[in-house]
């Protein structure tokens, strides 16, 4: 299976204090590296307090990046569909996907900020449950139905978009730790987004969503397909280990105590205090990798097995390190790690090893043309004269 590549990004801006303005231009900045690199897809989160995470409405970050970019596939990473009406989700998406001309992509979770549900009133027992609720009216919606339905948090009455989809654009769910995320993705027949499965809770976290995939979607006709699971997780690459190492330590501790001390979310916090010890709970735990492209290529091939097989691998996108060293470590990963599992390099080694296969007997015939050559316009040249 060809595999694809983008980038999970929040966007994680750690610690406070930098300006918003300077840190979305880095973001676009990002994306206009990717493009250009040919990564597939990249995914804009949403979220609305903490301090860290900035971009509140992936929609509109989306558009403005649209124009600016070429050919990477811009997706809601995701949409918390708890904290809006689902008729103005679905005009959104499929406006959204009319003005991207087919590039869009339409990511839906539950939320991941504790502090984001609670400012509208949506308690954590019960933000799951209206996610599962919710999709149903949104996926309705998005298949041109009329809608009643009435819910603690909003109340539709006969409700339709009056937009039709320019594509037949890709629709993921997030899932972290809980079986939510794949069992309304079994149920719609859309695909999974497997965020933190990289985590050593994660790895355990991935059999678990593909058996509520497996187990669930025939039970709604519909059969899951491998092809569009995406895994999610940390990378940070440089030429060597000791390089990159030294890259994170501009950020990787504010990030660390970002997950620590600012959101209540269990299932992504990063481990120890000092940076040997979160450089450690990177490369130790298999989350990600402080490393090299070859390291990276190991820890895809590690998740392709334990997996069972996945069709895309998201980097999470952090700013572990200063900006042009993050650009460089996107560089490396498409030049060097990207190959491997596209097999976009395969018949250029083949015409190296074939070259190689008759060196000595082209080089010598080479050679020996021309020689030939030069003798006969020596005998040329004699008889002229």
């Amino acid at each position: 299976m060809s595999l694809k590549f983008g980038t999970f990004m929040a966007p994680f801006h750690c610690p406070v204090g930098q300006d918003p303005t300077a840190a979305y231009e880095r973001d676009l900045a990002v994306l206009r590296h990717m493009d250009t690199l040919g990564f597939d897809e990249a995914w804009i989160g949403e979220h609305h307090s903490g301090g860290h995470e900035l971009i509140p409405d992936p929609f509109i970050f989306i558009a403005w990046a649209a124009s600016q970019t070429r050919n990477i596939k811009l997706g809601t990473g995701v949409i918390s569909v708890p904290y809006h009406n689902p008729l103005w989700v679905a005009d959104r998406a499929l406006f959204t996907d009319r003005l991207l001309r087919g590039r869009f992509m339409l990511g839906l979770g539950p939320g991941a900020l504790p502090t984001d549900a609670t400012m509208i009133g949506i308690t954590l027992e019960e933000q799951r449950t209206a996610f599962e609720e919710d999709v149903d009216v949104l996926m309705a919606i998005l298949r041109g139905e009329a809608v009643t339905a009435s819910t603690s948090r909003y109340r539709l009455v006969d409700a339709r978009t009056q937009y039709a989809p320019y594509s037949d654009f890709e629709i993921t769910v997030a899932a972290i730790a809980s079986p939510t995320g794949p069992r309304v993705a079994a149920k719609h027949g859309i695909h999974l987004m497997s965020v933190g499965a990289t985590a050593q809770a994660g790895f355990d976290a991935l059999a678990l969503h593909w058996d509520v995939m497996a187990e669930r979607g025939p039970e709604f006709g519909h059969v899951p397909d491998r092809g569009k699971w995406r895994l999610v997780g940390p990378m940070h690459l440089a030429e060597t280990k000791e390089q990159a190492i030294e890259d994170v330590r501009y950020g990787l501790d504010a990030f660390a105590e970002y997950t620590q001390d600012v959101i209540a979310a269990p299932h992504f916090r990063a481990a120890g205090k000092t940076f040997d010890e979160r450089v450690a709970w990177v490369n130790e735990t298999g989350l990600g990798v402080i490393g090299t492209p070859d390291e990276a290529v190991a820890q895809i091939e590690r998740l392709v097995k334990q997996s069972g097989g996945f069709g895309s691998y998201l980097l999470m996108h952090h700013e572990w390190a200063r900006h042009d060293a993050t650009l460089k470590s996107y560089e490396l990963f498409a030049n060097h790690v990207k190959p491997r599992f596209q097999g976009s390099t395969d018949r250029l080694a083949a015409a190296r090893d074939h070259a190689v296969s008759r060196w000595e007997e082209l080089d010598k015939g080479a050679s020996d043309a021309i020689a030939a050559a030069t003798q006969r316009h020596a005998r040329e040249r004699a008889e002229r004269r």
